[in-house]
Formats: C-alpha cells, sequence, structure tokens
C-alpha cells in the first residue's frame, strides 16, 4: 500500500495495466450492473442546473427516468447513483454503433457545459471509498473490463498513469506528482 497524504492507495494501481478497449466491451460498464454510478452530493446539484443542456444527448427512456425520478436515486447502501433504465442501464447512456456513451460528457465535449461526468464514471475502474477518515484507492476488478486488461498490457499502461487526468481531476496535479514519486521510488 501507499500513502500519500492520508489517501490509502492500492498496489494494485502500479501492478495493474489497464486500457479501455470500447471495440471490445461495447462500453458494458454503463450498461451492466445492479446500481448506478456513484455521485457525490455536489454532483447532483451540478447535473441539477446542466439537466436541459444534458437531456437532447439522451435516450428516450433516459429521459423519462429522468423526469420520473430526477437526476438521482439511492443504492442498497443509501448512496447517491444515478438512476437506472430497466434497473440495468445508467440513464445518462446514449448508443452509437453498438457502443454506450455518456450523454453528460457528450454535452461537455459539445462545450454545453462545464462537467465532464461523474468522477465515479472518470476514474473507473478505481472505486474510492473511506476508511476512517482517510480515503481508499481501490481497483474494482469486474469481468466486463477483462478486455482492457490486455490492452493495457499489450500497451504498458499502468492504472495510474491510464487514469492519471481523472486522479488530478479528484486530488490534484501536485498529490498525483507525489503519488507518481512514490510508485517509482518504491521499484
Amino acid at each position: 500500500m501507499i500513502i500519500v497524504d492520508d489517501i490509502l492507495v492500492s498496489d494494485e494501481i502500479k501492478e495493474i495495466y489497464f486500457a479501455c478497449d470500447l471495440s471490445a466491451c461495447k462500453g458494458n460498464c454503463c450498461v451492466a450492473g445492479d446500481a448506478g454510478a456513484p455521485l457525490d452530493e455536489d454532483e447532483i446539484s451540478v447535473l441539477e442546473d446542466d439537466i436541459e443542456e444534458i437531456i437532447p444527448n439522451m435516450t428516450q427512456n433516459g429521459v423519462e427516468i429522468i423526469k420520473r425520478t430526477g437526476v438521482f436515486e439511492y443504492d442498497e447502501d443509501g448512496t447517491y447513483v444515478t438512476p437506472l433504465v430497466n434497473e440495468e442501464e445508467c440513464a445518462f447512456v446514449y448508443w452509437e454503433n453498438g457502443i454506450s456513451f455518456c450523454s453528460i460528457e457528450r454535452t461537455y465535449n459539445q462545450g454545453k457545459i462545464s462537467f465532464q461526468k461523474p468522477i465515479s464514471c472518470h476514474l473507473y475502474p478505481i472505486r474510492l471509498s473511506n476508511v476512517g477518515h482517510a480515503i481508499a484507492i481501490n481497483y474494482h476488478k469486474w469481468d466486463v473490463c477483462s478486455p482492457a486488461l490486455l490492452k493495457g498490457k499489450k500497451i504498458g499502461d499502468p492504472l495510474y498513469r491510464y487514469l492519471k487526468v481523472p486522479l488530478i481531476r479528484k486530488f490534484g496535479s501536485e498529490w498525483y506528482e507525489k503519488l507518481v514519486g512514490r510508485i517509482k521510488s518504491d521499484d
């Protein structure tokens, strides 16, 4: 385990090689599962503010769910999550050539909103959890991402490098540089 500024980082972050392979997985992380994507409380108000811009990029089923439930619901642990269509697919999914994508991110890429997507999605397959007063960063293994493990090994991209942008988004560039320094000193 690596500790950076009271953040506990699993060794898997440097040991697992990972690179999304949408042509193989079809974006199934957005459509398979038993709960929506975890949301931070502040992300809910951002989504509520931006929803009218996001709706044109959503599927009709997703729009209907959002209009009925709002931009979030609770999972079985009482955590804020994105709503699901048919208890499986994230309400914010849209489809292109048989691959699922995020309508929030699409709207962001169109320059219509300043919120890229929930940090839990941006960081995936990393999951954050609270351990006492500290945050723990752990790799979440899921068969859906098996193609990403193969592609990551092929190109030699460890998880901490593959997720550099979202790690900096969440913890800052200074923290990320400390993480890289600790990893390199361990090698």
